[in-house]
């Protein structure tokens, strides 16, 4: 025994020496050796040579290229880390750099640019239309797009529009914009019009997107890798819809035990970070395929990926962590199937379906499909121009946890044709409109919900699956309800149009199980339910005060008053068992569901206070962002 241990801890010092680290500059040379003294010029050439223990270190500079790893990890322990320097800005651009415009003489805002087709390799995206499932619009979008300053134009879509442009008023231009560009692109050449408005773009930064990513393995299964530190933008992003192969700015393909940790992502045409499904399973079969439609589809893919190996073995089990992700507009984070299973926590998620110059079904802060056990909670995402998270179909075992959410055009969380056991807690909801379901077995407890909630029923057949596994167990349509409500502050508002607390769910097909919720100014529970208390004289007008990168929860009502509403303790023997899925409440690691920690992570008493804050005093204001943890 003492032999054997000895050759186990001989053989990890020895894996552990031979470990390289290869650094890239600016200054490198892909000719050299990749040591401190002899770095790299591209991160794509240490990429090719990085085996499993290696790590990738980039100095300080901007790097305009797609990085296509050859190699992954091996295990957790075993990664290969791709880093920046530390303290070291590193920017990885999917852009290039353009000077050469051209003044026109019919309107002096208005600047062109030829640029010749080699100029973009094998990719243009002035050329590639932006296309896929449940994308919606009446007009024909392309994946380019160009950037002043960092700062994204507006696509027209004639070039009359490029001289005469309306005035876009949006949620990143609320006061308006003319800032637009069209292109024309013939068998030689690639023609650029722009209105800079009063900008000059040769004495600016000018830069057009020419890649289609810039973080992907084009090989499917290269696990463990961990990307920290970089900031990544501007990348021709393609439509990433569930049924397609889905190709965000920073991407993995099929793959397990990602970490993307530490990162800034922004400016992406579609999509930040992509945790999806591979090409071979189908590929836009609804644009594709009229012999089905996208619901069958839909499920035809879930089986193709079950015979690739969607299981918790092979794909899934990111960690999605600490990163800033805006400017994108499709989503933030999205993934079909291959986000199972993942951690996703402290990201700062804004400006989403900003430009809001197309829509689709597929849009939000965070957008996942197949979301089985994963945990996102202690996010903050607002600006979006449509839903903050939306888990659609097979979100069973989900948890979304003390994130703050607010100034969401759609609804702060919606879960869609999901069967349960699922868990929405300790939340601030704080948009016009908080929640949306066609669901059944739900449970939201301790949160704050100040907007509107629309429950809605569901034909499609959809699946639910084994305890903790992608195995299919059944398929079936929505029966709306056998939720749980527990702990929750409802505040009411003033649109005649919504429905404000649990009396939205009057007409629920089966039973809603809820106690101990506090109803404000007018919010109401169930008619002739008992489901808490109704104080329908207190307004507390929650919102929000962002100063820098903080941000405070204000109440015109002090806080400490409501420390006096005091619930029970949740654990999953009070959740009991779905209905359908005959599951209980548990954690994704398959003990008991407690809910014993509170937004801040204080643990909670035996007897605890409603809404997601467990400590409280005197005061109007707490800061809810950062997260100072206990």
């Amino acid at each position: 025994m003492k032999t054997s241990i000895v050759s186990i801890c001989l053989l990890l010092s020895a894996s552990s020496l031979f470990a390289k680290e290869y650094h890239v500059s600016p200054t490198g040379n892909d000719a050299a050796n990749g040591d401190m003294a002899t770095p790299f010029r591209t991160i794509n050439r240490a990429a090719q040579l990085a085996l499993p223990g290696d790590t990738v270190t980039v100095h300080q500079g901007t790097y305009r290229e797609w990085i296509n790893p050859l190699n992954g990890g091996e295990s957790d322990a075993r990664r290969i880390l791709y880093r920046a320097a530390e303290g070291e800005k590193v920017e990885i651009k999917g852009s290039e750099l353009v000077t050469g415009w051209k003044r026109e003489k019919k309107n002096k805002q208005v600047w062109k640019l030829v640029l010749p087709n080699g100029f973009f390799g094998n990719y243009n995206p002035f050329n590639d239309r932006l296309y896929g499932d449940w994308l919606w619009s009446d007009k024909i979008h392309h994946t380019a797009d160009v950037y002043l300053n960092d700062v994204s134009l507006y696509e027209a879509f004639s070039l009359d529009k490029v001289y005469q442009p309306d005035t876009l008023k949006t949620i990143r231009d609320p006061q308006g914009c003319t800032n637009v560009w069209y292109a024309e692109v013939d068998a030689e050449h690639t023609t650029i019009y722009a209105n800079f408005g009063t900008a000059d773009p040769n004495k600016e930064v000018t830069e057009v997107s020419v890649r289609p990513t810039c973080f992907y393995p084009t090989r499917e299964g290269l696990n463990y890798l961990t990307i920290r530190g970089f900031h990544f933008s501007q990348a021709a992003t393609q439509w990433a819809a569930p049924t397609a192969e889905q190709v965000g700015m920073v991407a993995t393909h099929w793959c397990k035990g990602w970490i993307i940790e530490d990162n800034v992502i922004k400016n992406s045409r579609s999509n930040g970070i992509t945790l999806g499904k591979e090409r071979s399973s189908g590929h836009n079969l609804e644009c594709n395929d009229k012999r089905l439609d996208g619901t069958l589809h839909y499920i035809e893919v879930i089986f193709n990926v079950l015979r690739k190996g969607w299981d918790k073995a092979n794909v899934g089990s990111h960690i999605v962590r600490n990163n800033i992700i805006s400017d994108c507009e499709q989503t933030g984070i999205c993934g079909s199937m291959g986000g199972a299973f993942s951690e996703i926590y402290g990201n700062h998620i804004y400006n989403i379906l900003a430009k809001q110059q197309f829509g689709g079904a597929e849009m939000a802060g965070i957008k996942l499909h197949g979301a089985i056990d994963t945990y996102i909670h202690h996010n903050r995402i607002h600006n979006s121009g449509n839903f903050g998270i939306w888990m659609d179909w097979m979100a069973q075992g989900a948890r979304i946890s003390s994130n703050l959410l607010y100034d969401n055009l759609a609804e702060d969380v919606f879960f869609e044709v999901d069967h349960g056991p699922y868990i929405v807690d300790n939340n601030i909801m704080l948009s016009s409109k908080s929640f949306a379901e066609n669901t059944d077995g739900g449970a939201l407890l301790h949160n704050i919900i100040t907007g509107g909630i629309k429950p809605m029923d569901d034909q499609r057949y959809t699946p639910y699956h084994l305890n903790h596994s992608t195995q299919v167990k059944g398929f079936r349509t929505i029966t709306e309800g056998d939720h749980r409500f527990y702990n929750n502050i409802f505040v009411g508002g003033t649109n005649k149009d919504m429905k404000y607390g649990m009396i939205a769910f009057d007409k629920s097909q089966w039973p809603i199980y809820a106690a101990d919720n506090i109803f404000c100014n007018g919010a109401k529970p169930m008619t002739d339910k008992e489901q808490g208390w109704t104080e329908d004289a207190v307004n507390p007008n929650l919102r929000l005060e962002e100063v820098g990168e903080e941000v405070y929860l204000v109440s015109d009502v002090s806080l400490s008053e409501l420390a006096g509403f005091k619930g029970k303790k949740i654990d999953a023997a009070q959740l009991g068992i779905t209905k359908l899925s005959g599951l209980p409440f548990e954690n994704q690691d398959g003990t008991p569901f407690v809910s014993d920690k509170d937004y801040f992570g204080v643990s909670r008493a035996a007897n605890p206070v409603v809404g997601p804050f467990e400590s409280l005093s005197g005061t109007t204001r707490i800061k809810v962002w950062p997260l100072e943890m206990k």
